[in-house]
């Protein structure tokens, strides 16, 4: 392998195969955690969407990335309903502000790529930008269902948001420790291969 792809890999010289395993991963690990089929993984899908924007970029493979993800959410949204008897008290008439909502998590992702130099200032914009399209998607999803919802008629907008602003710190938690476990690979790889091939002068 050149210099060139070892100081590319895994930002914006990822090869088409590469972006392909990179997307079978991801939609693996979107079945894995928001399908329920283990009570041990808490669902990935809000990192998920920021890996999209990060690493699936491209004519070929990023053009299509951010809907088919979101349309896998929503099929398998769909099968846990109905394993659940048909209803499910999150899915109501505000379920298309998840669109907007993961688009944040995926601008995010594909900002931060766009913004990636591998140095140490990175780390203070990658926090920065994953808190920040958290606070978003967090934002968006919950203004929608409070008013499209039709499940909160007798409750104030005051008294909503502070009703749910205490799950905000679990989703940070566990979005930011998904994609801080992934950073900490992406490193290892990309380093781990420029040490094997390091430049010559």
């Amino acid at each position: 392998m050149n210099t060139e792809s070892t100081n590319t890999l895994f930002s914006q010289g990822l090869a088409q195969k590469q972006k392909y395993i990179i997307a079978g991963l991801l939609l693996l690990a979107m079945i894995l955690t928001r399908g329920n089929i283990t009570a041990h993984l808490q669902d990935a899908s809000w990192a998920i969407f920021f890996m999209v924007g990060f690493y699936l970029r491209g004519a070929s493979c990023g053009r299509y990335a951010f809907p088919l993800f979101f349309l896998v959410g929503f099929m398998i949204d769909l099968v846990v309903i109905d394993a659940q008897g048909g209803t499910h008290y999150c899915y109501t008439p505000a379920y298309p502000f998840l669109i907007p909502s993961y688009f944040a998590m995926w601008f995010g992702g594909r900002w931060f790529s766009n913004n990636y130099q591998e140095s140490a200032l990175d780390l203070f914009k990658f926090v920065g930008v994953t808190l920040f399209s958290t606070v978003v998607y967090f934002f968006i999803s919950n203004l929608g269902f409070y008013f499209f919802a039709e499940k909160f008629e007798v409750m104030s907008l005051t008294a909503y948001a502070q009703a749910v602003a205490k799950y905000l710190p679990g989703y940070l938690a566990t979005t930011g420790l998904y994609l801080g476990c992934v950073a900490l690979i992406h490193l290892a790889i990309v380093h781990g291969r420029k040490l094997a091939n390091p430049v010559h002068s």
